[in-house]
């Protein structure tokens, strides 16, 4: 099925619904757009997350057992 297909399909729907599914659909384009651009700058900070210790400081004590004070 092709977009032109899909879009007579949708027209066929009730406004509702209609909009529900662009409404679904520029959810998901967001999701996606947002994981890739979590992904390249993950990616880009990686170095320096390798290279910095400052950064990773605080994982230092991510194996040491932590008390709560009553």
């Amino acid at each position: 099925m092709n977009a032109a297909d899909i879009i007579k399909e949708i027209e066929k729907l009730p406004l509702s619904e209609r909009i529900s599914v662009i409404e679904k659909a520029v959810r998901a384009l967001r999701q996606e757009e947002d994981s890739r651009q979590m992904s390249r700058a993950a990616r880009e900070l990686q170095e320096d997350y390798n290279s910095d210790k400052e950064l990773t400081a605080f994982t230092d004590l991510d194996m040491e057992d932590f008390y709560e004070p009553r």
